[in-house]
């Protein structure tokens, strides 16, 4: 085989043709990108079973002080419960076959880490303290229904 070519017969100019439809394909996506983009995240969904609407505001509102906001009518009759506060959104909602989410986990900035943990544990809800990651002290949180949250504070400089 000479140097150069590529088995089957594919030379240099196929080679170069395949080059320059990758980078044209490129141009497609880089310019798709420069329109689109993600700009924020809106709001977290955990799952819940039915029913548990009171336990959830006990929590959410009782213990994280989040303010329930209503849903629109036309999801309001699906169950579950939206709360937020300052910029955080997380919205409940009823999964029929329900299975809390025990690794993948939504992870809340927090003011008085210590304090709410206490409340937690006053509360029944489960705590499990972890190392600090750069710059924050965190815990991992058991909402009523098993779901993970994670909590953090910034460290003091």
């Amino acid at each position: 085989m000479k140097r150069g070519f590529l088995a089957g017969g594919a030379g240099p100019s196929a080679r170069h043709s395949r080059q320059r439809s990758a980078l044209r394909a490129w141009d497609d996506v880089s310019r798709i990108l420069r329109r689109v983009r993600v700009c924020a995240l809106h709001h977290v969904q955990l799952a819940m079973p039915a029913g548990g609407e009171a336990k959830a505001r006990a929590f959410y509102c009782g213990v994280l002080g989040l303010a329930e906001v209503a849903k629109p009518p036309h999801l309001a009759a699906r169950g579950g419960c939206w709360f937020e506060s300052e910029g955080v959104r997380i919205h409940l909602g009823v999964e029929p076959e329900f299975r809390p989410a025990t690794k993948a986990h939504p992870a809340l900035r927090v003011s008085g880490l210590a304090e709410l943990l206490e409340r937690c544990r006053n509360g029944g809800y489960g705590v499990v303290e972890d190392e600090p990651l750069a710059g924050y002290r965190r815990a991992y949180l058991a909402d009523p229904f098993g779901n993970r949250i994670e909590v953090m504070e910034p460290s003091a400089a």
